[in-house]
């Protein structure tokens, strides 16, 4: 008898297979069309976004975040005078933390470079997952601040996951937690879509609120302005040189030159 109910489970579990997974791609369908459309969506080849983050009781730090395809990003942040740059050129990822005295750019570590991997997903990981290598779970429905939010985990083809909560009446991603490394540390960063604006026929969120998943200290992310399509110059996407050492900026003095 538990032999016939085992066979029948797995019977029903194969049959609820090709069910499971249009249901998946059906969320997915209708996320995509909430965003503006897939047309749309493949229309747009750079973005850039500009806002401000609140970090702290008054303190706001200015930040820039510029997208380019295929998969470069770069945001920049301004606190104390000086200006930090985190960038992806499609294969290397490197920053500059004059915070921390470094002022040259400096290659980022493998955890960080799959940080900007992900981060410099143009379209995010659900449109076109299975082209990326991506796989994509659908793990039931959810409240997200007193709505139904269907609840996707995503596995990215380097091995990150993300799980995404998508509004079942709006199909606007409206949460997401996303397993990092801080630290040499394993975290979740909860964040929170809100304030959800059109430019040029696509949807944006205007409001992020981020943190440790269980943690009462949030940041938030407000944005000012959203450019489609602004011109970048790959270049800014590259690491630079080391900056020439001080020195070597003053001509060299000739020879018995008269010092008087």
């Amino acid at each position: 008898m538990l032999k016939k109910v085992a066979l029948s489970l797995a019977a029903a579990a194969v049959f609820a297979l090709p069910a499971a997974a249009q249901t998946v791609d059906e969320i997915i369908a209708k996320s995509i069309e909430a965003r503006g459309g897939e047309a749309k969506l493949r229309a747009v080849n750079s973005l850039r976004f500009t806002g401000k983050g609140e970090f702290g009781p008054g303190l706001l730090i200015p930040i820039t975040l510029q997208l380019k395809r295929p998969g470069m990003m770069r945001m920049e942040f301004t606190a104390q005078g000086m200006t930090g740059i985190q960038a992806y050129d499609g294969k290397d990822g490197w920053d500059v933390m004059p915070f921390q005295g470094k002022k040259d750019a400096e290659p980022m570590a493998q955890d960080d470079v799959k940080e900007m991997q992900d981060q410099a997903d143009f379209d995010g990981p659900l449109m076109d997952y299975k082209a990326k290598g991506n796989t994509v779970e659908y793990l039931g429905k959810e409240k997200v601040e007193g709505s139904d939010a269907y609840k996707l985990k995503v596995t990215r083809k380097n091995g990150n996951v993300e799980t995404s909560f998508i509004d079942v009446d709006t199909g606007l991603e409206v949460k997401s937690i996303t397993k990092t490394k801080m630290h040499g540390n394993d975290v979740e960063i909860e964040a929170i879509y809100s304030d959800f604006r059109t430019v040029e026929g696509l949807i944006f969120p205007y409001s992020i609120e981020n943190g440790s998943v269980g943690s009462t200290q949030k940041q938030k992310i407000t944005l000012d302005k959203v450019e489609v399509n602004p011109e970048l110059a790959d270049a800014q996407f590259h690491m630079p040189p080391p900056a020439p050492p001080a020195d070597a900026a003053k001509p060299a003095e000739k020879p018995g030159s008269d010092r008087r």
